[in-house]
């Protein structure tokens, strides 16, 4: 049995990430322009992920006043009551603002800092994916499960590469080390979908550098629900210098060829 606040949680923030979803699929307008800029000119900011995040902010707000925020575009609070909601509007802006499918909405609650519930919506693709600690990953009413084992050698990895130019030169390099010992490599452009699919046995792991909370919190928690362990460099979490998600067999030697090829730092 899972905590009823955290099935409450999850049930709120299915519902805000619905409704956001339904905004940046349906309200995306013709001329969608770029709002702002983040770590570089190429990590944009558009006008829908500023919606986007005032609507979920607005809706988890109205419904639970004392919970603190933290959001990729501004929100941050404390809070009073313990539970915090850390919040991706729009992961995957830029596949957003080319019209690429990739992107989704990301919304985790954490209680006490320890993630208890979290849900990925990506709209073009019809699916949404959640969990609750404890209680397993789910897309819609159907059970999540990370694939079986596979060597190395046949697995299919996904990662990212960063906005900065000095930080996205030294990933090329790791992968380029990397790409002949795996079947192949993706770049989806979302975090938060690449962990799904992790959970949902459409990738054998995912890593990345430079991820930020927002990016992984939901997807993080749902991968380890549907059996895939997560972290970062040997011994630690997953944070921004390293970001790893596999499935069980793969996972120790995932992070160990990273760690020996310096995929944690520039």
């Amino acid at each position: 049995m899972t905590d009823p606040l955290h099935r409450e949680l999850l049930g709120l923030a299915l519902e805000a990430a619905r409704r956001a979803g339904e905004l940046l699929r349906d309200g995306r307008p013709a001329d969608l322009a770029v709002a702002a800029t983040k770590s570089s000119p190429i990590d944009v900011v558009t006008e829908m992920d500023i919606a986007a995040e005032k609507l979920i902010t607005g809706y988890l707000a109205e419904h639970r006043p004392d919970d603190g925020f933290l959001g990729e575009e501004g929100a941050s609070s404390e809070g009073t009551s313990g539970i915090r909601w850390v919040i991706d509007p729009l992961d995957g802006t830029v596949n957003y603002l080319y019209g690429l499918p990739t992107w989704a909405v990301s919304i985790a609650a954490e209680q006490h800092g320890e993630r208890v519930a979290g849900v990925v919506a990506a709209p073009m693709r019809g699916e949404t994916y959640h969990a609750v600690l404890g209680g397993g990953a789910f897309e819609g009413g159907r059970p999540l499960r990370c694939r079986p084992p596979a060597p190395l050698s046949q697995s299919l990895i996904g990662t990212g590469f960063a906005y900065v130019q000095s930080v996205r030169a030294h990933q090329a390099e790791v992968a380029r080390h990397l790409i002949p010992r795996f079947r192949d490599i993706r770049r989806g452009g979302s975090a938060a979908i690449d962990l799904c699919d992790v959970a949902a046995g459409r990738l054998d792991a995912y890593y990345e550098r430079g991820l930020n909370p927002w990016d992984m919190a939901a997807g993080d928690l749902i991968a380890r629900e549907a059996g895939a362990l997560t972290g970062g460099r040997p011994g630690g979490p997953p944070s921004r210098d390293l970001a790893i998600a596999a499935t069980p067999d793969l996972f120790g030697p995932l992070q160990a060829l990273l760690e020996e090829h310096g995929a944690w730092h520039d």
